[in-house]
């Protein structure tokens, strides 16, 4: 699959010209959020180990630009560099096979990352105005997440999953982002963009994404579809102010489900109002940012069977009447909305902001 990477070639060359190390998501983090450390979340989605090889990609870097799309039995790809050094070296092929569409930013540089490999499109635990679909109710991933807040005690055993799913999707820098369209009347522009087939699960996806991000929030929900983690620290600084903390799930290794035990040492985070931010299946990295007055967020210490710890963050809902009847907390708990506060875990790639 092609993709169209010399404006975005231009737009990054400006964007990080003279950078030595930092990217320009990572300076205005900085530069507004001084006293506030980054979690690893959002560390891990600016700078990624890992770059597909069997995919196009763009990566920002100390090692000048430089193009490649190489062949090979596992499959080739497009990789461009921008950073400190000089000169322009570009080299295309085409491989066998390829990875899913997918924009990021590795450890050295931006990169993006186009494949056909299909994705499911289905909406998301964390949209409360839809009802839950067969799939999710037999989900054991999705049900597993949500519990009632009076749970929340230690000795409390939850069986649950913490393996990351496949969404490896990254930041752009937001000069990057916003030249790049996102609203439904641009759709065959933004997967024209991508090289995406209009017919595919992946332009599905993408319609949804936008879709959803388009419409408006529940009662009580000022919703948010950040780009860029600059936009997504805007938003979040408008609503609650500089002086934040901003949590992610971190888990100490990846396991299948097991059973894990709520310990000594649940801690309520400032206030009773929050950004939560969840990332969505898209190209490159975009959260669905909400903000309500009626969230307590936690952070919850469990330890696997296996002995393994999870330092996990958990989000909860003391007004639902809002929601939809037949939402999957709903259907998972066996209550009614609006009458007990509704609780759910954190994927490692979700984040929370709240008040200090």
């Amino acid at each position: 699959m092609e993709f169209h990477l010399l404006p975005i070639l231009a737009l990054i060359s400006i964007v990080v010209a003279a950078s030595h190390a930092a990217l320009p998501s990572e300076v205005y983090w900085n530069s507004v959020l001084p006293n506030t450390p980054m979690p690893k979340s959002i560390r891990d989605i600016l700078r990624p180990d890992v770059t597909d090889d069997k995919s196009t990609s763009v990566n920002v870097g100390k090692g000048g630009v430089n193009v490649n799309a190489g062949k090979g039995k596992q499959g080739g790809g497009t990789t461009v560099v921008v950073g400190k050094g000089s000169g322009v070296n570009v080299h295309a092929g085409q491989g066998k096979s390829g990875g899913g569409t997918n924009v990021g930013v590795r450890k050295g540089g931006v990169s993006v990352n186009t494949g056909h490999k299909k994705q499911n499109v289905y909406v998301g635990p964390f949209l409360y105005k839809y009802a839950a679909s067969e799939d999710q109710v037999h989900d054991d991933r999705s049900v597993a997440i949500f519990f009632l807040e009076k749970n929340m005690q230690p000795g409390t055993k939850m069986e649950l999953n913490f393996k990351s799913d496949q969404n490896l999707a990254a930041f752009l820098p937001r000069q990057i982002s916003n030249s790049i369209p996102f609203s439904s009347d641009k759709i065959p522009q933004i997967l024209n963009h991508f090289s995406v087939n209009p017919d595919s699960e992946e332009a599905e996806t993408i319609k949804e994404t936008i879709k959803e991000c388009e419409q408006p929030g529940i009662k009580g929900e000022e919703k948010y579809c950040a780009t860029s983690l600059e936009s997504m620290i805007d938003f979040s600084t408008s609503k609650l102010g500089k002086s934040v903390q901003v949590v992610s799930t971190e888990v100490e290794k990846e396991t299948q489900k097991q059973e894990y035990t709520i310990t000594s040492g649940v801690k309520k985070l400032a206030g009773d109002k929050a950004v939560v931010c969840h990332k969505q299946n898209y190209p490159y990295a975009v959260f669905y940012c909400h903000k309500t007055d009626t969230t307590r967020a936690y952070m919850i210490p469990l330890v696997g069977a296996d002995g393994s710890k999870v330092k996990a963050v958990a989000v909860c809902h003391t007004d639902t009447s809002a929601w939809n009847s037949k939402h999957l907390a709903f259907q998972v708990l066996k209550v009614k909305p609006g009458t007990l506060p509704v609780c759910h875990f954190l994927p490692q790639d979700h984040v929370v902001w709240v008040p200090k």
